[in-house]
């Protein structure tokens, strides 16, 4: 790692577990008494936890471009989430010199019952702290994501290529000191995959980071030089990108012969 560049996220053991709320009264036996009885009986909530992510240490450096390589589940787009803040801390620590702008599926910019048109409002004055210049953005935005009249619409109405396309064209519209890509670029129909490209490109010489996850070697090959395998919530490998796939190659043919 060069020495000129200085390190922007710093994760020291981060660990995340995610709660889930399960009946544990929630038996046949239970069921059976309840429906002798006429009424409901009492139900016990308890709290267990799925491990999302496990002990991360690493460094994130000013102006890299991270591939986020691995299966799904493996704990990609939980790294995404924890960098960005949607996902707090359990355990270990996080220290950002960034802001993290994440583009994922339910991201924080996509609200279900809002209109696109709502949503692009909203992203503006977050960014602008006024509506100065909505106008011309909104144009962009329209033009850029190419869903039309579908912007007036609920975004529950939305494809999820559809909703891709708004969430990028909203994120790219503006600078950003580090953007958070999962498996999203890719999603539409080719003309929208080659301007988002463009766009990237743009994007890259700025010197801005860049995270990116994708199973897509080419597309990874193409945007990043520096790879973390995650395998279990866990980097398993943290290395050069040709090193990191090959990695996660060889490790996917030993599974394999080790299952098959």
């Amino acid at each position: 790692m060069s020495k000129k560049l200085h390190p922007k996220i710093i994760l020291k053991e981060a660990t995340v577990r995610i709660p889930i709320f399960s009946n544990t009264n929630n038996t046949i036996k239970n069921k059976i008494l309840t429906s002798f009885s006429g009424r409901r009986m009492s139900v016990e909530n308890k709290i267990k936890s799925v491990l999302a992510l496990n002990s991360i240490s690493c460094k994130l450096y000013e102006g890299e471009k991270v591939a986020l390589i691995g299966h799904n589940g493996a704990g990609k787009t939980s790294f995404i989430r924890m960098i960005s803040g949607i996902y707090k801390l359990s355990s270990g620590s996080i220290e950002k010199k960034v802001d993290v702008y994440p583009m994922i599926e339910k991201s924080f910019i996509v609200e279900e019952e809002l209109t696109g048109y709502d949503s692009a409002k909203a992203h503006y004055l977050i960014m602008n702290n006024s509506l100065d210049g909505f106008e011309e953005f909104l144009e962009y935005i329209i033009e850029f994501s190419g869903i039309g009249e579908y912007l007036y619409l609920p975004l529950k109405t939305y494809s999820e290529g559809m909703a891709s396309r708004l969430t990028f064209s909203l994120l790219t519209f503006h600078k950003h000191d580090c953007l958070a890509l999962d498996e999203t670029i890719g999603t539409g129909d080719q003309n929208f995959y080659k301007k988002a490209q463009k766009r990237l490109n743009e994007y890259l010489k700025s010197n801005g980071m860049l995270i990116l996850s994708s199973h897509s070697s080419a597309l990874l090959r193409r945007f990043c030089e520096r790879g973390l395998v995650f395998s279990s919530g866990s980097i398993i490998f943290d290395g050069k990108l040709d090193d990191a796939l090959k990695f996660y190659d060889e490790t996917n043919n030993w599974i394999t012969r080790l299952l098959f």
